[in-house]
């Protein structure tokens, strides 16, 4: 799907991930946007979750898939503001999948004409052969360019601990894991992000990083920690390289109650950047 569309008040460019609304525009994540794309492309219809794991989530990286789903679908409903009780775009089928049920407004088709016989011939075999140049310069081009597999970095994300002793914030915790995994793994070209293995989900005292890094064969870890101080929600978030198991990045949150609602975005996204800056750009 390459053009924009429309459905409703909202225009939905699927190239640039963004959704416009009168003067308003709200920019999706990647994967979001991916999944949005192919529920709009295929409106009206089921998409299956197989069908979105195997046209959006790579198949090289390891994510847990459910949870990047639900956060896709959790990030697309927020920015159109809609409702999974009450949809107005992306109904969700029980154990089957997604379907987005608001009508498309799509471009007019275009007018058909019915050209002489020896015309459409020498168009057809034309067309072909114009395809066949452009499928071998791609080809040429992504051989040459495509990053090779051990290039990539290779990190995992260990489920953030909730220290607060308030089993509320479980759920809190788990929402933070998933939207880093979900925004590390849309980098699947140039990250490798392991999110769902045993070995992650060892209580804290038996983590052993060095075991994390050799099993997993990543080089950096992402892991946080959920606490309340002195009434204060506080969340702090690490990327410790395994080898020596030196900190390269940490930075604490203390939101208000009003940021909380988006704290998973602002966690991710901060993480995304540290990630991007201290060990993307030296790669």
């Amino acid at each position: 799907m390459s053009g924009a569309v429309r459905f409703g008040d909202v225009e939905f460019d699927p190239l640039a991930g963004e959704l416009r609304r009168g003067p308003e525009t709200t920019r999706l994540e990647p994967q979001p946007a991916r999944v949005l794309a192919l529920l709009v492309e295929r409106a009206g219809e089921v998409v299956t979750r197989e069908e979105l794991q195997q046209r959006v989530w790579s198949g090289d990286t390891f994510v847990d898939f459910e949870r990047g789903l639900n956060y896709c679908i959790a990030q697309i409903r927020a920015a159109l503001g809609d409702s999974a009780s009450d949809p107005r775009f992306v109904e969700t089928l029980p154990r089957r999948g997604y379907r987005f049920i608001a009508p498309i407004q799509g471009p007019a088709p275009a007018t058909v004409t019915r050209p002489r016989p020896w015309i459409a011939i020498a168009a057809t075999a034309a067309t072909l052969l114009a395809v066949a140049a452009v499928a071998w310069l791609l080809f040429a081009r992504n051989t040459a360019t495509r990053t090779p597999r051990d290039a990539r970095v290779h990190i995992a994300v260990v489920p953030f601990d909730n220290e607060t002793g308030v089993a509320d914030y479980d759920r809190l915790a788990q929402t933070l894991t998933d939207a880093t995994v979900a925004r590390l793994a849309g980098q699947a070209d140039r990250l490798a992000v392991v999110g769902n293995a045993a070995v992650l989900y060892k209580p804290r005292n038996f983590r052993d990083l060095l075991a994390i890094g050799s099993s997993l064969g990543v080089s950096h870890v992402v892991l946080g920690q959920v606490q309340e101080i002195g009434g204060q929600l506080r969340v702090t978030a690490h990327l410790i390289r395994v080898g020596d198991q030196a900190h390269v990045w940490a930075h604490r949150f203390e939101p208000s109650a009003a940021d909380t609602p988006k704290l998973d975005q602002q966690v991710s996204g901060a993480v995304a950047e540290a990630v991007t800056t201290f060990l993307l750009a030296k790669s």
